[in-house]
């Protein structure tokens, strides 16, 4: 009966000091990879249009309570707003970043951005990130068309907007935010790489001379139009000097002092049909 006691505690005391062990490790691991590697972790929200009108509004058009929900949660739990610029200041300095961190991003520049978005950026001392089509700017710009359900941001309000210092302006292509001939700057079947790099470099540029011309500032972030590319695409957006590229892949992001990290960043897409907090919490 002794023994059978001896035994028993032996095997108890084996599995506390294996457990004790095994937390140790993963705790040293962990220690190890934040030390080494600096990383904080970086959900970056994506979002497009803003519309009251519940017919209008699908997986790409939510509300502005529910924007305004978002800027509520993200500020009463202690998120701080981090902009391109912030990212790149951090992999090229010794600054750090804070521990709760979120991007806020919209693409395609549409003028409800500005009427609805905008205001509220204000209201909670937030910064977001809104990557403009070109083409539309222009259109709109030239045309002095205002609408807040069809239309896009003009000149006048990129350069209010990034003069307010509550955004920043990234590059979303000029005109080839479209599906045919070609789907956003993804590569045709059987179009020759020579031929592909020149059109994509084109075009880009083009937005990137754009912008400057708008806010004196270059932008250092490529935002891929439906998250298209190819094996290549990734190459030329380097050697046109960005030094941030933003994609559709949901994921949170590691943003560690190598400047690599801040390419084919992942966002999450925020629709209407998840709470605030629900989705806030499932991608932090």
């Amino acid at each position: 009966m002794a023994i059978k006691k001896r035994a028993i505690v032996t095997v108890i005391s084996v599995i506390i000091f294996s457990t004790l062990l095994l937390t140790f490790f993963s705790e040293k691991k962990n220690l190890a990879v934040s030390a080494e590697g600096d990383g904080v972790k970086l959900p970056i929200i994506m979002y497009h249009s803003l519309l009251n009108d519940s017919k209008l509004q699908n997986e790409y058009v939510i509300s502005p309570e529910i924007f305004e929900n978002d800027l509520k949660y993200l500020k009463n739990n202690g998120y701080s707003f981090l902009t391109v610029d912030d990212l790149i200041k951090y992999t090229s300095s010794d600054i750090t970043l804070p521990e709760k961190c979120i991007m806020l991003t919209f693409d395609d520049g549409y003028y409800n951005n500005y009427y609805y978005a905008f205001p509220l950026l204000k209201k909670y001392n937030a910064k977001a990130v809104i990557s403009p089509i070109g083409s539309m700017t222009k259109k709109f710009t030239e045309t002095k068309s205002i609408s807040v359900s069809y239309g896009n941001i003009n000149e006048d309000n990129i350069k209010e907007m990034v003069n307010s210092g509550y955004v920043e302006i990234q590059n979303h292509s000029y005109d080839m935010h479209r599906l045919t001939p070609r789907k956003g700057i993804g590569q045709k079947a059987g179009e020759s790489d020579s031929d592909y790099k020149s059109k994509i470099t084109d075009d880009i540029q083009k937005e990137q001379d754009y912008i400057k011309s708008l806010c004196n500032y270059t932008p250092k972030c490529f935002v891929y139009p439906f998250g298209e590319m190819s094996d290549i695409t990734e190459q030329v957006i380097k050697s046109m000097g960005f030094r941030c590229s933003m994609t559709c892949t949901e994921k949170t992001n590691i943003i560690t002092k190598d400047p690599e990290s801040l390419f084919e960043l992942g966002r999450y897409r925020r629709d209407k049909d998840e709470s605030t907090a629900d989705f806030i919490n499932r991608i932090t």
